[in-house]
């Protein structure tokens, strides 16, 4: 039976507040993305979570930890844990709390949105939810879909950036490239800028004619005179 990290989450606040190790060492150790390590480090997630000291539940040592922080490629392995906690192998679509069920139809409207090639099937293990609904908000059916507004499910914790991911990935399998019309402009390649004839600024400016210039300077000189004397009276 595989070794399990009790409260992932949890434990990264602990380490973000208390080590100095790296987002990605926390981010493996706990199975997050080191985007959402960041963003517990700048107080932007997890902000009602009271962290977990891993070395009080015996899942790490105080000597690995301070490995870790030596060798930032060392990888976080846990120690003998003082309770075994069976594998849960999950099926059907994933469990929804029911606090967070009312988000779901704005998390799928953000995934229909932003993610248009994941199949139904993939929306549904993430945030766990049926076809139909997710037929009825593409189809702008759903009873509230004047009211909904989509947003990010990893945000609102149906979901985590590493699953998302995965499923884009598995999505993206086979597709065509994108073509230059669907990026919109782009740079042109380094050996087409280099074929262009190179100019210089001061080619390109006029040439100035001296005697304007001096004609300008003496008209000026000689009406100085006359103000001064009209200052005299």
């Amino acid at each position: 039976m595989a070794q399990q990290l009790l409260m992932p989450k949890a434990t990264a606040v602990w380490l973000v507040d208390n080590t100095a190790l790296s987002f990605d060492q926390i981010a493996t150790f706990c199975k997050l993305h080191p985007l959402e390590v960041k963003a517990i480090a700048d107080g932007e997630s997890a902000q009602g979570i009271k962290g977990l000291d891993p070395i009080s539940t015996g899942q790490l040592s105080r000597e690995e930890i301070a490995r870790a922080e030596g060798n930032p490629n060392h990888k976080l392995k846990l120690s003998e844990p003082k309770v075994r906690v069976p594998e849960s192998k999950r099926k059907g679509p994933r469990y929804t709390p029911v606090s967070k069920r009312q988000d779901r139809p704005n998390a799928i409207l953000w995934l229909v949105r932003n993610h248009p090639e994941l199949k139904d099937a993939q929306i549904s293990r993430l945030v766990g939810t049926t076809k139909s609904t997710i037929e009825q908000i593409r189809d702008r059916t759903h009873w509230n879909s004047t009211n909904l507004t989509p947003m990010d499910p990893v945000t609102l914790g149906l979901c985590s950036q590493i699953d998302l991911d995965l499923e884009v990935e598995r999505a993206s399998k086979g597709r065509p490239l994108p073509t230059a019309a669907e990026l919109g402009a782009t740079l042109e390649a380094a050996q087409e800028t280099e074929k262009l004839p190179y100019s210089t600024d001061r080619e390109d400016e006029k040439e100035i004619d001296a005697d304007a210039v001096f004609a300008k300077l003496k008209s000026l000189k000689s009406s100085t005179p006359d103000d001064d004397e009209d200052d005299r009276f």
